[in-house]
């Protein structure tokens, strides 16, 4: 039991901060991404003795991390309000406000097509694996992607135009 628990405690150690980020992109409020990793990672610690692929485990995990997410939004429990107002930022690309911006703009977004913009694109998944992880065909990535992509534009301001060739 021993081996079993420092092994687990060296890969949370490692991996849980960047699970949490990842949480975080999805939900849009650092509450809620600590939940969800935290139920992640109780997941992963009970089923630890039979995961086989352990160098699978993040994939293992951020499939809990989206299922649990998703489940979330599905029950109808609804955290954030959706505004249509988003506050001035300063300009500077690199200042946590231009984060909040997009993270703002992410959360106006359909929860699943923000779970294909997630996985895609923060945590750079190939269409082939995103859908694995979701368990969806790699043309509903495709059109999740698109639909996403679109709908995040829409909600950025104006000084934040993506150029309609731009992955982001």
């Amino acid at each position: 039991m021993g081996r079993r628990d420092d092994a687990f405690t060296a890969y949370y150690q490692a991996r849980a901060a960047s699970m949490r980020r990842t949480a975080y992109l999805l939900c849009g409020d650092w509450h809620t991404a600590e939940d969800l990793v935290q139920t992640a990672y109780t997941k992963l610690y009970l089923a630890w003795h039979r995961v086989s692929a352990h160098d699978r485990l993040d994939q293992y995990v951020r499939r809990i991390v989206v299922r649990s997410f998703l489940d979330e939004k599905r029950r109808g429990s609804r955290r954030e309000y959706p505004t249509d107002a988003v506050p001035d930022v300063a300009i500077d690309a690199s200042a946590p406000e231009e984060r909040m911006v997009l993270a703002a703009a992410l959360g106006r977004v359909a929860s699943r097509q923000r779970a294909v913009l997630v996985l895609r694109f923060w945590e750079d998944l190939s269409v082939a694996e995103t859908a694995e992880l979701l368990g969806i065909t790699e043309g509903t990535v495709k059109s999740h992607t698109a639909r996403g992509l679109e709908t995040l534009r829409r909600a950025l301001p104006e000084r934040y135009s993506i150029g309609a060739g731009d992955p982001a």
